[in-house]
């Protein structure tokens, strides 16, 4: 079991690199034989090379995305992350609070990362945009 103050020294370094699109930095922390899931991949994807070319897409399209942690919740092989993501998206920037639960192989890479939270405000102010730069 990981303990709090691990899984917040490890997201101290990990959820920054999700900022700046650098797909290869951000797939360092996962295992080869990762799965990774969220709502934008929900079959998931199976190992790093997949992983990255997911990383890749969607890096580039949200490069100036910022994550913090807002609790770590200890469980079996890992923990829960509970997070706040500031979105960009056009003139706004969205504030999004989501999960999403890591567990570790034993060199600790993550092993399995899936995703969770409502991205309704977030598809809707896309949508918006998308409309308007087509009128």
């Amino acid at each position: 079991m990981m303990d709090k103050e691990t899984a917040r020294e490890f997201a101290s370094r990990w959820l920054p690199a999700w900022t700046g699109n650098k797909p290869e930095e951000l797939a360092s922390y996962y295992s080869d034989d990762c799965f990774y899931m969220d709502a934008g991949i929900p079959e998931g994807a199976n190992g790093k090379h997949e992983l990255i070319q997911y990383f890749t897409k969607l890096l580039a399209q949200n490069p100036d995305w910022v994550w913090t942690q807002l609790e770590a919740i200890p469980m079996e092989g890992g923990f829960l992350n509970k997070w706040l993501a500031k979105i960009p998206v056009g003139e706004k920037t969205l504030e999004c609070i989501g999960v999403c639960f890591l567990q570790f192989d034993d060199k600790g890479k993550i092993k399995r990362n899936e995703v969770f939270f409502d991205r309704t405000e977030l598809v809707s102010e896309i949508y918006k945009l998308k409309n308007k730069n087509l009128g």
